[in-house]
């Protein structure tokens, strides 16, 4: 099995190339893949198959030629990545499957539109934010309240006092299952100035990740929310690095690095 690996701001994934959608992926494989000592070691698994070829969604077919069908480190699969998407477009240009410019990606949370270059930073449309209301997660015995943001996946955005460096996210912070049912990604927020923010995220299936895109999206909502406005530009630093997210009155963006560092033969 051929794989690629890449990053962006090091939120790492393994690229298994499908286009025929022969491969069975089942969980403990994706699982083992992930493993960063038993296997090659990623966030996250990122299948690329022509989209008419998978009948979840085979709708898209029309508006994006190949499906990113991402499994999260634990072999679950998710609807949406925002890092992941980026990383996938960069792949698809690299090996010839696109053209630089702009075209749709097919994902199981609908169609993302991503703009690039040869090189350089990886833009994608992430769709309207949906805010469904407020809820709460407790980190380490600290209780946070934060907002509700459905990036096409689900995620709890907390603005706190405390400083994010200093959370031990070494384990799943709690939540209300009845708000997610499906789990959540939690991200721990502080604004650091005029619409830049620090954030730090535990990821449903991953744990906590070096970026993660949706969230940094959905961080970006927090805080413009907390601020009393709608639309701007934000610096979000991550662990790996910064991002840039816009919101404007119809959608939200997400620029940033995507890079390929290493390709081979996985033996399974």
């Amino acid at each position: 099995m051929r794989f690629v690996k890449g990053h962006g701001t090091e939120n790492d994934f393994v690229i298994l190339p499908d286009p025929d959608g022969e491969l069975e992926l089942p969980a403990a494989l994706v699982a083992r893949v992930c493993d960063r000592r038993a296997g090659i070691g990623a966030d996250g698994v990122l299948r690329v198959m022509r989209t008419k070829l998978s009948p979840e969604v085979a709708d898209q077919a029309g508006e994006a030629e190949w499906f990113m069908d991402y499994r999260n480190s634990d072999g679950g699969a998710a609807e949406m990545c925002g890092n992941g998407v980026r990383v996938f477009a960069r792949y698809l240009v690299d090996a010839g499957l696109a053209g630089a410019g702009e075209f749709g990606v097919a994902t199981r949370g609908g169609v993302r539109r991503v703009r690039l270059a040869e090189t350089g930073d990886v833009t994608v449309d992430m769709g309207t934010p949906r805010l469904l209301g407020r809820s709460r997660t407790t980190v380490a015995g600290q209780e946070y309240e934060g907002l509700r943001v459905d990036m096409g996946n689900p995620h709890l955005a907390c603005a706190i006092g405390d400083p994010v460096a200093q959370l031990d996210l070494s384990h799943q912070p709690a939540f209300d299952p009845e708000a997610f049912p499906s789990g959540v990604n939690i991200e721990l927020l502080n604004p650091v100035g005029p619409r830049r923010i620090v954030m730090r995220v535990f990821e449903r299936g991953s744990g906590e990740t070096r970026s993660c895109g949706t969230g940094a999206v959905a961080s970006a909502v927090a805080a413009a929310h907390l601020a009393g406005e709608t639309t701007g530009t934000w610096a979000v630093e991550v662990l790996g690095g910064t991002v840039t997210v816009t919101l404007d009155e119809r959608t939200s963006y997400l620029a940033g690095p995507a890079v390929l560092v290493a390709s081979g033969d996985l033996s399974l």
